[in-house]
C-alpha cells in the first residue's frame, strides 16, 4: 500500500515481499526498509519523518542508504538461506590473515579475537588450519568449545569452521577441533586449475574429481553435517571442469561452494560473470549457498566480491582490515559497509547481519594482535579515513557533513574529538579518562584500568595534553599484549661520538625475581637488545624494526613494532602449499623515550614467542596422551 510522507509518494517495489512495507523516504530515491509489520506500527512516526536532509541521497547511514532497522538474521541452514537477500559474512582473519608474515598469534589471543567476531556478528568464523600442529588444532577446539557455544539473546551463535586439504588426516583434525560447537563446519579444498594440477598436484582431472566427490563424502560421514569445498585458482579454471567438479561434490554432500580467486587475477566483470556461469551450468547448484573469496593481488578482491555477491553468491569471505596471504583478502570492512551503503539500490536489496558498530574496536584488535598497522588512507578503519584537511573540504564539512562524508563515522564505532570540550591532562581523574576510553570503543575496569591510569598519569607529568593517539598507544602498550613472562624494570643507556653505546637493563622473571645484564652495542637499542637476549637465554632473530611518532611534536609517544623468529623455531604446515613453515612473532611498544619504547616492543614479542611455546607444548603433550589412548 502507498504511503504519503511530506508530499513524496511511496510505493513498495514488486520485488520485495509484501509482508514488508516502506520506512524511510528520499526524493531522489525511494527505498524500502524491511520491517515486520507489526514493528511498524510503534515506529511509524519516526520512521516516516522527512527532515530538510533526507531529500538528498548523500550519505550512508540510516537517514539514507543503510537500513534503519536492519531485518532479523534468517535461521541458519547449511545448505540454503531462506531469505535471498541475505549475505552471510564468513571471516577468515584466523586462518588466511595469520598467513601474513608476522602476524602468529597466541591461542588466548586467537580466542579474543574471535570473541569480537562474535560480538561484531560475523556468520561463520574460519577459527584455523588444525593439521598445522597441535597449537592450531587446540586453538580452533578452545574456540569452538566456547565461542561456538554462546548462545545471544536473539539465538544467534556463531559457525566454527576448519579448513583442511583433501586428505582424511586433514579432515580428522579439522573435526577433531571444531566438532565441540554448535554449528560446525570442515572447509576442505583441492585445485582445479590446469596449472595447478600440471605443476603442484601432477594429478589428472579424473583423479581430482574422485579425490573431491570421496572426501566431502568422508567428511559427511564423521557427522559433520556442513561442509563447504572449493576449488583452489577457480578463477583460473576450464569453466566445464569447474561444473563438473562443483555437481559432483554436491551429489556427495556440499552445503557450500566457495569459488576462490585464489592469485587474485580476475577482474570484477570476469569474476561476476564466473558465479554466474556456475550458478546457470552446475547441477544441483540450487541446493547449496554459493560462496566467493578473493585475493587482493591486483587490488581487486572487494570489488570482485561484491561483484560476486551480487551475481548471486550469497556467503563472501573476508577478513578483518584485509590482511592475508601476500597482499591480502577482500577486506571485512570494505565488503559490509559498501553493501551497508549501496546494498538497496545497486547490489539488489543485499545486507547483511554484521553489527558495524564493532567494526573499529574489530580493526585496532587485530592490528594491535598481528603487529600489522593499517595503512592511514585505508578505506573505512584508516586513520585518515574521516580526517579532512582541503580547506574546500573542511568548509563544506563544517556546512553539511554530507558532502564530503557518505559513511558516518558514528556507524562503524568511531568517535570523533571529544564535543564536551574536556581536554585530558595530568588534572585529569580515573573518571575523565575512562568517559574518554569508551567513547574510543574501550571498556575498561579494575585492574586494566588501573594500569592504564598508571600509565596515563606518568605520560601526563611529561606532556601538556594528550590526545587520542596517546591514548591509542597506551591501550596497544598495556591491553592488546601477550602475557607477561618478562617484564622491563628499568634500563639506562649510554651512547653518542665519544665511545661505545651501552646498555643496562633490569628483568623481572616469570616468578618476579630480578635479573640484571650490562652488554655493548652499535647503538643504544642494540645494545639493550643483547642485554636482554643474555638474561632471557633464547637465541632469536630480528627480522623487522620500524619506529614511529604517534603524534606531531617533539614531545610525541614513540611506538615501535618489531618482528623476531626462534633460531630454533616451531614450523607449522601452509594450508595451501604444504610447505613447512618457520613462525615468526611481532611485539609492540610505546614510550616517551624511543630506547623504552623499542626494549618493550621487543619484550613483548618475546613474551608471545615464549609463551606460544608453553601452548605448543601443551597441545604436544595433549596430542601425544590422544595417540596412546
Amino acid at each position: 500500500m502507498a504511503q504519503l510522507c511530506g508530499g513524496i509518494h511511496l510505493t513498495p517495489k514488486p520485488t520485495m515481499e509484501p509482508l514488508f512495507r516502506p520506512s524511510i523516504c528520499s526524493a531522489k530515491s525511494l527505498f524500502l526498509c524491511r520491517v515486520p509489520l507489526k514493528r511498524v506500527a510503534t515506529e511509524a512516526v519516526a520512521n516516516m519523518q522527512c527532515s530538510k536532509y533526507t531529500k538528498f541521497r548523500v550519505r550512508c547511514s540510516s537517514s539514507s542508504g543503510g537500513y534503519s532497522h536492519r531485518p532479523a538474521r534468517p535461521n541458519y541452514v547449511p545448505n540454503r538461506i531462506d531469505d535471498p537477500f541475505y549475505v552471510r559474512i564468513f571471516d577468515t582473519t584466523l586462518r588466511d590473515g595469520e598467513q601474513s608474515p608476522g602476524a602468529t598469534m597466541t591461542s588466548k589471543e586467537k580466542l579474543d579475537v574471535a570473541r569480537q567476531l562474535s560480538r561484531l556478528g560475523v556468520d561463520i568464523i574460519e577459527a584455523g588450519f588444525p593439521i598445522a600442529s597441535p597449537d592450531d588444532l587446540q586453538a580452533v577446539k578452545m574456540i569452538a568449545m566456547e565461542v561456538g557455544n554462546h548462545v545471544d539473546d536473539d539465538g544467534y551463535v556463531p559457525v566454527i569452521c576448519g579448513l583442511s586439504r583433501c586428505n582424511k588426516a586433514d579432515i580428522d583434525a579439522a573435526w577433531e577441533a571444531v566438532r565441540w560447537a554448535l554449528r560446525p563446519r570442515i572447509h576442505t579444498f583441492i585445485a582445479t586449475s590446469d596449472i595447478h594440477l600440471n605443476y603442484k598436484l601432477k594429478k589428472s582431472r579424473e583423479e581430482v574429481i574422485n579425490i573431491a566427490r570421496d572426501m566431502v563424502a568422508y567428511a559427511r560421514s564423521l557427522g559433520c553435517s556442513d561442509v563447504e569445498f572449493s576449488p583452489e585458482d577457480a578463477g583460473r579454471s576450464d569453466r566445464e571442469f569447474l561444473y563438473q567438479i562443483l555437481e559432483e561434490v554436491i551429489k556427495a554432500g556440499a552445503t557450500t561452494l566457495n569459488i576462490p580467486d585464489t592469485v587474485g587475477y580476475t577482474l570484477p566483470t570476469e569474476f561476476g560473470k564466473l558465479i554466474a556461469d556456475i550458478k546457470a551450468n552446475t547441477q544441483g547448484i540450487e541446493n547449496v549457498v554459493i560462496s566467493t573469496h578473493c585475493q587482493n593481488d591486483l587490488g581487486l578482491a572487494t570489488a570482485n566480491t561484491l561483484a560476486g555477491a551480487h551475481a548471486g553468491a550469497r556467503q563472501v569471505e573476508v577478513t578483518v582490515n584485509g590482511i592475508g596471504e601476500r597482499a591480502g583478502n577482500a577486506s571485512l570492512e570494505e565488503v559490509v559497509m559498501a553493501i551497508r551503503c549501496r546494498g538497496r539500490e545497486q547490489l539488489n536489496g543485499l545486507y547483511t547481519g554484521i553489527n558495524t558498530k564493532q567494526i573499529t574496536m574489530a580493526s585496532k584488535m587485530v592490528s594491535e594482535l598481528t603487529g600489522m598497522s593499517v595503512q592511514p588512507h585505508k578505506a573505512i578503519v584508516g586513520a585518515n579515513a574521516f580526517a579532512h584537511e582541503s580547506g574546500i573540504h573542511q568548509d563544506g564539512m563544517l556546512k553539511f557533513k554530507g558532502t564530503y562524508e557518505i559513511i558516518s563515522p558514528e556507524d562503524i564505532g568511531l568517535a570523533r574529538a571529544d564535543e564536551s570540550g574536556i581536554v585530558l591532562g595530568k588534572l585529569s581523574g580515573r573518571h575523565a579518562l575512562k568517559s574518554r576510553l569508551l567513547q574510543l570503543g574501550y571498556e575498561l575496569d579494575g585492574k586494566e584500568l588501573d594500569d592504564v591510569f598508571r600509565r596515563f598519569k606518568a605520560l601526563a607529568e611529561k606532556k601538556k595534553s594528550l590526545s587520542d593517539g596517546d591514548l591509542e598507544a597506551l591501550m596497544s602498550d598495556e591491553i592488546f599484549q601477550p602475557q607477561a613472562i618478562w617484564s622491563l624494570a628499568d634500563l639506562q643507556v649510554t651512547c653518542g661520538t665519544l665511545g661505545l653505546s651501552t646498555g643496562t637493563v633490569k628483568l623481572l622473571g616469570p616468578n618476579g625475581e630480578e635479573h640484571v645484564a650490562c652488554a655493548v652495542g652499535t647503538g643504544p637499542v642494540d645494545a639493550a637488545y643483547k642485554a636482554i637476549d643474555s638474561i632471557v637465554e633464547v637465541p632469536v632473530t630480528l627480522l623487522e624494526y620500524s619506529l614511529n611518532a604517534v603524534t606531531e611534536g617533539i614531545d610525541a609517544l614513540a611506538s615501535t613494532r618489531v618482528v623476531i623468529r626462534a633460531q630454533q623455531g616451531h614450523s607449522s604446515t601452509h594450508a595451501l602449499t604444504g610447505a613447512t613453515i618457520q613462525r615468526t612473532f611481532s611485539g609492540t611498544g610505546a614510550g616517551m623515550d624511543i630506547v623504552v619504547s623499542s626494549v618493550r616492543a621487543y619484550i613483548n614479542a618475546l613474551n608471545k614467542m615464549l609463551g606460544f611455546q608453553v601452548e605448543y607444548m601443551s597441545s604436544e603433550r595433549s596430542h601425544a596422551r590422544r595417540v596412546s589412548t
